[in-house]
């Protein structure tokens, strides 16, 4: 009796294990999942040899913890998915980023780097528009230029600057601003700045990609809305 009581209070630390796994998950406590199967049946096939005939194993009990096991394992062959899929994920991501070296991208922002042959940029309109207006600004926030870019359908779209001022100087090479507004009748449509960029490198930071644009700093990788 004093071998079938030392099995059940072995059993009941296993037990205890297993479900303290199976609400916080896998946690290195020195033994895996499949230590603790192995533990467990081993103490199982003990107790089942030396059960008392009056007092048998509960077969529900049993079930339950059997079960648990189960869940446990899944859940670490899930983690194990899980890691590859990212990895070959990155692996992609890496690839694609890469790709994108030497290429104009569109990403959010507002700044115009204007060179000898001239600028760009482009906005993001929320919905179709009547009339999207373009007003460029100097670094003191003076209106350079001022343009109707005419209708526009929802969605990301360029446009070039030829550095031209609205009394029709050339402005000197720099950065500038931009500003776009969208309407549609009486409403106005969200409309959001873009500005483009050369991508010269790519870096990762913090497991995530960023692109290194000439002039304009870093963007991050998901950011791109369009690419020329």
């Amino acid at each position: 009796m004093n071998t079938v009581q030392s099995a059940v209070n072995s059993s009941s630390d296993i037990f205890a294990a297993i479900n303290a796994q199976a609400k916080g998950g896998v946690t290195d406590t020195g033994s895996s999942s499949e230590d603790v199967q192995n533990r467990f049946l081993k103490l199982l096939v003990t107790q089942l040899k030396n059960q008392d005939p009056l007092n048998p194993l509960d077969n529900a009990a049993v079930t339950t913890q059997i079960s648990q096991i189960s869940t446990v394992t899944g859940i670490e062959n899930l983690n194990a998915t899980m890691q590859t899929l990212l990895s070959n994920f990155n692996d992609s991501q890496s690839m694609q980023a890469a790709a994108l070296i030497g290429k104009r991208v569109l990403v959010p922002g507002s700044r115009l780097a204007l060179g000898d042959g001239g600028a760009g940029g482009g906005a993001n309109l929320a919905g179709p528009a009547d009339k999207v207006t373009l007003t460029i600004l100097d670094a003191a926030g003076k209106v350079v230029q001022s343009r109707n870019l005419g209708a526009r359908d929802a969605g990301s779209f360029g446009f070039t600057w030829d550095g031209k001022t609205d009394s029709g100087t050339t402005a000197p090479p720099g950065n500038y601003s931009f500003t776009i507004t969208a309407v549609r009748g009486r409403e106005t449509v969200a409309a959001e700045a873009m500005q483009l960029g050369t991508v010269s490198a790519l870096v990762r930071d913090k497991g995530a990609f960023q692109l290194e644009l000439a002039g304009l700093g870093r963007v991050d990788f998901n950011k791109v809305q369009q690419i020329f």
